[in-house]
């Protein structure tokens, strides 16, 4: 009798693994809290193209951009845990905490699951030629003996910029003023003016300029140097240890998304990341492959949501 309750067992795990559809079954999609062609629509589009000819399915874009990404956030955290709707996400999800708390209806850690980061984008700290400076100790020497005197931009209040370029302010015991921008394109337009002294900003955004010579790249803040600005120290290098704001870009489920599924597309964002293919293209967007899966994205989730809180606590920063 034990031998045929032992097979019939056996039998109905069997017929249940048979029965369980494979992921995916239908089309997934991939809602982006950005309009299209900006970095985290082209990270989300190149993971969706190869993701979708591995898996035999579509991955389809949809973008909802609006509230710096909380109504595409707040979508997908109120999605059914399926695995077919998922959240590209970029480093301002760590920021809605620090400066909407009070406004969204999500957590930001509980209510998704993290998959993986794919792709990074450093920031390098930028001055005009005209300031005559080329290192950070020339750099922090001549705003050292000015406090507040010169300037620096950003691209809006409460942005990454403007928190990680305070951060760094913190780190240096320095102080400038602060200049917002309604974007990359007029922060840019600004140093290259004239109109402010520096700028952290994002590699690929700048890269142009710094090969032509019109902007002084001073130093990176990643754990190593960028292939995009490989003569360029990082801040460690520089003597500022402890600086870093990369703007990464990745995929969250909502919360709840079983192991099976998350395993699955955190194994397709590995192969996404290895693809040389892919890291041409990213490369060539002024992007970097990076993968950073499971816990090691959740602790990253919570560390950053810990450090733009305090900074934000700090320089009583709110988003109205």
């Amino acid at each position: 009798m034990k031998r045929i309750f032992l097979a019939m067992l056996l039998a109905a795990g069997a017929s249940a693994l048979a029965q369980a559809p494979a992921y995916p079954d239908k089309p997934v999609r991939i809602i982006v809290g950005f309009p299209a062609g900006g970095p985290t629509d082209i990270v989300a589009r190149m993971f969706g193209e190869r993701a979708g000819q591995a898996l035999h399915q579509p991955f389809m874009i949809e973008n909802k951009p609006g509230a710096n990404s909380i109504i595409a956030t707040e979508a997908v955290a109120s999605s059914k845990a399926d695995g077919y709707t998922l959240l590209a996400a970029a480093q301002n999800h760590v920021m809605i905490p620090a400066l909407y708390a009070d406004r969204v209806k999500f957590d930001v850690a509980k209510s998704f699951a993290p998959i993986c980061i794919v792709a990074k984008s450093p920031t390098v700290l930028v001055v005009s030629p005209r300031l005559g400076v080329k290192t950070v100790a020339e750099f922090l020497r001549m705003v050292r003996e000015k406090p507040g005197a010169y300037t620096y931009a950003s691209v809006g209040i409460g942005s990454a910029v403007h928190l990680a370029t305070e951060e760094l302010l913190d780190i240096t015991k320095t102080s400038m003023t602060h200049v917002p921008y309604k974007g990359a394109a007029p922060a840019s337009a600004a140093l290259l003016a004239g109109e402010v002294d520096a700028y952290l900003a994002t590699v690929g955004s700048v890269l142009s300029q710094i090969k032509a010579g019109k902007l002084v790249a001073i130093a990176v803040a990643a754990s190593e140097r960028s292939r995009l600005v490989p003569d360029v120290p990082t801040f460690a290098e520089a003597g500022v240890a402890g600086f870093r704001a990369e703007v990464w870009y990745g995929l969250l489920a909502p919360a709840g998304t079983s192991e099976a599924i998350v395993r699955a597309l955190e194994s397709e964002a590995e192969g996404f990341v290895k693809d040389p293919g892919v890291r041409d293209r990213l490369v060539a967007a002024g992007l970097e492959p990076a993968a950073t899966c499971g816990a090691a994205f959740s602790n990253q989730i919570a560390a950053e949501i810990a450090t733009y809180s305090r900074v934000a606590r700090t320089l009583n920063i709110k988003v109205e």
